[in-house]
């Protein structure tokens, strides 16, 4: 794990509240659209990368999905989340880890990254987390993958950011996935700035 990237993510997580972040999103509209294109189902393994505090998951649950893992590189993130959701907590799967070092111990019908992706500036990380992404999916298993867009902010917690298209995106990716949708997302921050997101949909082939 980078211990400069977990630390930062730590510090973060430790010090603000959930709603005290740019990217925080009370309705995961979005990526529930496109976990539900992907044909996902209440039965469906879904494993949402960098989910942090996210309320995807609290969604998830709500819809009656049973097989769901959280991976963040920060403790308290997940923490935040598992208080928030009480005893339904114990049945979702929380993982400490950097994707980019993850070595998934199983399969995934879903992975789902809302804005992990476009903090990995360095092509070799980008590389590692294309080849966790190969393992953790099998052929026909899907992504979402949500990153700040060409017109988006170039930093984020400041730290910078990549920004993609669908087709920059899937070249990143590689010939193992096949683009099926691309979604354009202005997401409103908790204190009203407007930021462009875009949300993809891959299937592995």
């Amino acid at each position: 794990m980078d211990k400069d990237r977990s630390g930062h993510w730590e510090g973060v997580y430790s010090s603000k509240g959930e709603a005290e972040v740019s990217w925080f999103q009370e309705d995961p509209a979005p990526s529930l659209a496109l976990i539900a294109a992907a044909g996902a189902t209440p039965a469906s393994a879904v494993i949402d990368i960098g989910g942090g505090a996210s309320r995807l998951v609290d969604a998830l649950l709500a819809r009656g999905h049973g097989d769901v893992t959280v991976l963040d590189l920060s403790a308290a993130a997940l923490e935040t989340a598992r208080g928030r959701l009480g005893p339904a907590g114990d049945a979702v799967h929380w993982i400490v880890a950097d994707v980019t070092t993850w070595q998934p111990p199983r399969r995934y019908d879903v992975w789902h990254d809302r804005a992990a992706f476009h903090f990995l500036t360095d092509p070799a990380d980008r590389a590692a987390y294309v080849a966790a992404l190969t393992a953790a999916l099998p052929p026909g298993g899907h992504a979402v993958i949500a990153t700040f867009a060409l017109d988006g902010p170039e930093r984020c917690s400041g730290l910078p950011v990549m920004r993609y298209d669908g087709d920059s995106l899937a070249a990143v990716l590689g010939a193992g996935f096949a683009r099926r949708e691309t979604v354009a997302h202005s997401h409103l921050t908790p204190w009203g700035a407007a930021q462009s997101f875009q949300f993809s949909l891959f299937r592995r082939l």
